[in-house]
């Protein structure tokens, strides 16, 4: 049986995207777990995180995590979600700045101050918190049956700048555009939280569940 593998380091709402994959796998058999080999044996891997990027690599490096993480990215299919996603760049400005994983070229910045709305002007909160369009930028296996301009929900006071410009599969705009989705190969990692983006975030996973890491 196939299998799908959460990584369990500590950080992350692992409850509700368990459950939302759960309800699109099938057959396929969902567990989340911080088990090495578990990890490495399955035949899909979802990166989740949520909270302080130092914290996250912290934990990482700790359970040897970063290693299992940085094999997975070279082999199978790999979902990042939230600060999952960010996890993967070679470091972020978060945390007086923080060395990440170094799988994808690129950094992490935080929102400026004083964000605007592009069209309306209204001043910008941040974190970024709620419901907002994505673009894709390119054809992927993934976007199957989401149309350009869905909504996903994100929470984030940070975000991706890819150094190249390859790896950006969908943009969204707050106050400037920026990367809510990278894909490299057998990679793909959002920016917003796929398990609470009702029904476009069931069929973005739904989609990993059946994709062959072919893009």
């Amino acid at each position: 049986m196939s299998s799908i593998a959460i990584i369990d380091y500590g950080m992350g709402n692992l409850h509700s995207i368990a459950k939302a994959i759960e309800h699109v796998a099938g057959k396929q058999r969902v567990v989340v777990s911080s088990d090495h080999p578990t990890i490495l044996a399955a035949d899909r891997v979802v990166f989740p995180g949520v909270g302080a990027i130092r914290d996250c690599i912290a934990e990482l490096k700790k359970t040897g995590l970063d290693d299992v993480i940085r094999e997975v990215a070279q082999q199978r299919p790999l979902l990042g979600v939230c600060l999952g996603l960010q996890a993967l760049f070679d470091e972020s400005e978060e945390n007086d700045g923080t060395a990440c994983l170094g799988i994808l070229p690129g950094r992490v910045v935080r929102f400026p101050r004083g964000l605007q709305g592009v069209d309306t002007g209204i001043s910008l909160k941040i974190p970024h918190m709620g419901w907002n369009r994505v673009t894709p930028t390119h054809e992927h296996p993934m976007w199957s049956g989401i149309p350009s301009g869905s909504r996903f929900y994100f929470v984030h006071s940070y975000h991706a700048v890819p150094a190249r410009r390859e790896d950006i599969a969908a943009t969204t705009e707050y106050g400037h555009q920026f990367a809510s989705v990278v894909a490299h190969d057998n990679l793909f990692a959002a920016q917003f939280h796929p398990e609470k983006s009702q029904h476009a975030g069931l069929q973005l996973l739904e989609n990993f569940v059946a994709w062959n890491g072919d893009s």
